[in-house]
């Protein structure tokens, strides 16, 4: 027997112009996009009235010090490069049980290769998984991607029911 999908929505996490969540969003699955930018925001509201996909829109800044999430709401959160370490908790709990984390962004080798070279936006070996060892890991992966070159981690993870 299958185990049931969570319910709610997903978030797309530090969006920027909102490319995965619109994808996402034509998959017909309920969306919300949030990042900081005004602009970025703009950019992904003209790009899903065009496209005639329903999204929500959050602009939100993750490093105030607060938690700007709600705790055991989405079915899943996205981020893709992006790092701000004192979110990890806000994220974990705020992802329903049952419930998705995809998360991409750049390692400590990434300056060998181009930006950012500020290591507080760079991981350290084992760091993104080690946040999440205690969920299912679906995906995990540290090396280097092609097309540009660039020093990333991934997981793909499951919060336990």
């Amino acid at each position: 027997m299958k185990a049931q999908e969570p319910e709610g929505p997903i978030l797309d996490l530090a969006c920027g112009a909102g490319q995965n969540g619109l994808f996402l969003a034509g998959l017909n699955l309920p969306v919300i996009l949030a990042d900081q930018s005004r602009e970025a925001l703009e950019d992904a509201r003209r790009s899903a009235e065009a496209r005639g996909l329903q999204v929500q829109f959050r602009e939100i800044d993750l490093e105030t010090g607060e938690n700007p999430l709600q705790e055991d709401y989405y079915r899943a959160i996205m981020v893709f490069r992006y790092l701000h370490r004192p979110l990890m908790p806000s994220l974990r709990r705020a992802i329903r049980r049952g419930g998705i984390l995809i998360y991409e962004t750049f390692t400590i080798e990434q300056p060998r290769y181009g930006r950012p070279r500020n290591p507080d936006f760079l991981l350290r070996p084992g760091e993104l998984a080690g946040w999440f060892r205690d969920w299912e890991i679906i995906h995990s992966f540290e090396g280097l991607l092609e097309n540009p070159t660039r020093a990333m981690a991934q997981l793909v993870c499951r919060k336990p029911a």
